[in-house]
């Protein structure tokens, strides 16, 4: 059910109609914890099998690493992000930095240290859980092992077990003081590993990839990993209020700028009175995915229906889609200013429906001082629905629901707006101040 945070609210009860969009939100959150990661027996064979060894998630960071004297503020939100994404999982974690990679080392609860099995299917719900956290470009499932040869070699020969196909060792040696060379690790690796299963070496084409990392105080083995998100750290670039309309582009441009370490509240125009509530149970359920990147997500939404209706019988005619997008931003400004928000964010794809033409675009711009950010302004339809798919919109965003801009549409939309014409419309209705007051008369929703 929907979560409003608005004293007195009430919240619309869910429709036969609006059904279906459980169904597909659940089936949505089922892979959140089990869809791509799985423990692995040779992970649990591994854990046993070498004496120290821990199950562990490393966290390969990416252009944070390029940022110089500021680098410790994006790492520090970072660790920040991490762990309020960890808290999802229930599993206690500690975290380590290293040069460019943040240790997660499964921690022991109130009945001790868990045992291998236990280990590693915690360390699986805080990697599948840490993938969605911008600011990571990998998460990798690895051992931490004692720093010696033998422990190492031990841990590559188990991790191993059960592959097919050749493979390849990656050794990197932090410490220079470890006994051996990285050339010669590899050797010592590859040669235990043939002898254990027989496996064929391509160095250039392996199916199996095998890293080691030799640390200051132990030693890191994994196969392969997860791709992260990239990005920035949300919140690193400030705050911003991006306009959710329901449909396959909108939430597809929030996600790139929360990827850009901005923090997006969201702002839903719903038609209600003079349509049912099931977009706001959609925009509810995009939002609800989308928190997963950057957790503690705002939803504002307001009745837009009769402020449509002044537009039409104002004269606006071939203008209306232009001008009812116009006191959208105005309204989503007015939000913005009350959330300390320094920008608007649209899915805007540059001529991909009538409204969306250079003239346009440029009328939309004058209705506000915010800056508007389209991230999918060059993108055409197939990319953004790739990337829907992708982030786990796309199924959300394809059900059926009476969308607030479809009402009122004139047969004729104006594709080259005078800027002077819209503001003589909105001279008839005062529009900053009805802006002001759909803007008062938002209901917030968070997810739970």
């Amino acid at each position: 059910m929907l979560a409003t945070a608005c004293p007195g609210g009430t919240t619309p009860a869910i429709t036969d109609s609006t059904a279906r969009l459980a169904n597909v939100f659940s089936r949505v959150e089922s892979g959140w914890h089990t869809g791509r990661v799985h423990v692995t027996d040779p992970v649990i064979a591994a854990g046993e099998a070498v004496q120290g060894a821990e199950p562990c998630v490393l966290l390969k960071l990416g252009e944070i690493v390029l940022k110089g004297r500021n680098r410790q503020q994006f790492e520090r939100l970072l660790h920040a992000n991490i762990r309020a994404a960890v808290r999802d999982t229930k599993v206690p974690v500690e975290i380590w930095h290293r040069e460019g990679v943040v240790v997660l080392r499964v921690a022991g609860g109130a009945g001790g240290p868990p045992d291998a099995a236990e280990a590693a299917a915690a360390a699986d719900r805080v990697a599948e859980r840490v993938s969605d956290v911008p600011g990571i470009v990998r998460v990798c499932r690895a051992l931490r092992v004692p720093k010696t040869p033998e422990a190492t070699v031990a841990a590559a020969v188990a991790l191993t077990a059960g592959t097919t196909g050749a493979f390849a060792v990656r050794p990197r040696r932090r410490d220079k003081r470890f006994p051996l060379t990285s050339s010669e690790l590899a050797v010592e690796v590859g040669r235990r590993i043939q002898e254990a299963h027989g496996l064929p070496v391509n160095l250039s084409k392996p199916d199996t990839e095998v890293f080691i990392e030799v640390d200051q105080r132990e030693v890191f083995v994994f196969t392969g990993g997860l791709p992260g998100q990239g990005g920035l750290p949300v919140g690193m670039s400030g705050r911003a209020v991006a306009l959710m309309s329901g449909g396959i582009d909108s939430p597809v441009a929030a996600y790139r700028m929360m990827r850009r370490g901005l923090r997006c509240h969201f702002l839903h125009f719903s038609g209600i009175p003079l349509t049912g509530p099931e977009s706001i149970y959609k925009a509810y359920a995009l939002v609800r995915g989308l928190d997963r990147f950057q957790g503690g997500s705002r939803l504002f939404v307001v009745p837009f229906g009769k402020a449509q209706q002044a537009l039409a019988t104002s004269g606006a005619d071939r203008l209306q889609i232009v001008a009812q997008r116009r006191l959208m931003l105005k309204t989503a400004a007015s939000l913005a200013k009350r959330l300390d928000s320094a920008a608007l964010v649209t899915g805007d794809s540059l001529g991909q429906v009538s409204s969306q033409t250079l003239p346009n675009i440029a009328a939309l711009d004058d209705a506000v001082t915010l800056p508007i950010l389209r991230p999918l302004l060059g993108w055409d339809k197939t990319e953004i629905m790739a990337e829907a798919r992708r982030i786990r919109t796309l199924s959300i965003s394809e059900l059926p629901d009476q969308d607030c801009c479809t009402l009122l549409t004139p047969r004729r939309v104006e594709t080259r707006a005078r800027i002077d014409d819209l503001r003589r419309i909105e001279g008839r209705l005062d529009a900053d101040e009805m802006a002001a007051e759909l803007a008062a008369a938002a209901q917030e929703y968070r997810p739970e």
